[in-house]
């Protein structure tokens, strides 16, 4: 069984918590927060891939024994693979919308 506690929350990113009212320097925080939160979101997808091939060449070396713990490996980073593809394929349809308006 997975613990729980063991899965980053998107919380602890702490996106857009320093926008101030006056609008002077907010835009580049948030910018940088949400910059590093994708850099840390894609390192922790490349730890992820690089653990499952670990993994893969473990079992294929007979070193892995419990055929599970690849398996569940090879599903989180799958997941994790699945969801950063779709919060691309969002993000390029925001920026597709913001480029249609008209000013």
């Amino acid at each position: 069984m997975i613990d729980i506690t063991s899965i980053p929350s998107l919380k602890t990113a702490n996106i857009g918590t320093k926008v101030n009212a006056s609008g002077s320097g907010a835009g580049t925080d948030v910018s940088k927060q949400f910059g590093d939160f994708l850099n840390q979101a894609i390192t922790k997808l490349n730890d992820q891939q690089t653990t499952v091939q670990q993994l893969t060449e473990r079992f294929a070396t007979g070193d892995l024994q419990d055929v599970h713990q690849l398996l569940i490996a090879s599903e989180k980073a799958s997941l994790g693979l699945e969801l950063a593809v779709q919060v691309r394929n969002k993000a390029i349809e925001a920026y597709q919308e913001i480029m249609r308006m008209q000013i």
